[in-house]
């Protein structure tokens, strides 16, 4: 059984908190907007590992709070990578664990390795424009959704006709465009697309509720019980 700090009680916070109970884990301290205050280094010690999903202005804030109390973060808080390199050194000059993903869902990574597979199969076949698109819930603050971006970047890595991704009707043939729609309670859909003159090759996942990114996000978390250090998906499912 682990003790967990929930830091961010929204609705992924209250979908993490049930499925945590339901695998035999234990609350034992819950920080949201309006008992930050008690996001302390004596509260948090209580606690085994914290699970972070709040917003990019306070997250990066919040993993050096525990890391400073000497406890793993999982956070899947999206939209803060400006202080990616700052975070990852702290935890590795800390010798601490530190699991992020853009997105926890089990699904989602598979689809990851299955993007990077078909970019590769793709890099002779010039006469295909790629595009990738998402679609979320109106409640989503960032866009590109971070899902979205971890697509783009992995394709820039494969793909040598694209040297960026943009989030608008690219101008240039370098620029991969990134498209991102808000509408009503869509959990999130994620669509990689070759088009050509002749036909489409098209990948989608599609998520159907927020359980699978709150079970991935509880397994990552048993995984720093075990693990340390800098942590992904990758990790955890062997990829």
């Amino acid at each position: 059984m682990m003790k967990i700090a929930l830091i961010g009680y929204g609705k992924m916070g209250k979908e993490i908190e049930k499925t945590a109970l339901s695998r035999g884990h234990e609350i034992s301290l819950t920080i949201d907007i309006d008992n930050h205050g008690d996001l302390t280094k004596e509260n948090l010690q209580s606690c085994d590992v914290a699970i972070e999903f709040t917003n990019p202005e306070v997250a990066a804030d919040n993993y050096l709070k525990c890391l400073e109390a000497g406890i793993p973060v999982v956070s899947g808080t999206t939209g803060w990578l400006d202080r990616k390199d700052e975070v990852e050194d702290r935890f590795r000059k800390a010798r601490g664990t530190f699991f992020y993903a853009s997105n926890f869902s089990l699904g989602v990574n598979l689809f990851f390795a299955l993007n990077k597979k078909l970019a590769a199969l793709m890099v002779p076949h010039h006469q295909y424009n790629v595009c990738i698109k998402e679609v979320h819930h109106t409640q989503k603050k960032d866009a590109p959704s971070g899902t979205a971006i971890s697509l783009a970047e992995d394709l820039l890595k494969i793909l040598p006709d694209k040297k960026s991704w943009v989030d608008h009707t690219p101008t240039e043939k370098q620029e991969l465009p990134v498209l991102s729609e808000r509408r009503g309670q869509i959990p999130g859909i994620h669509t990689v697309c070759y088009d050509s003159e002749i036909d489409s090759i098209v990948i989608t996942h599609s998520a159907k509720s927020r359980k699978g990114l709150a079970l991935g996000t509880v397994l990552a978390a048993e995984y720093c019980q075990e693990h340390s250090g800098i942590l992904t998906m990758k990790d955890l499912l062997h990829i």
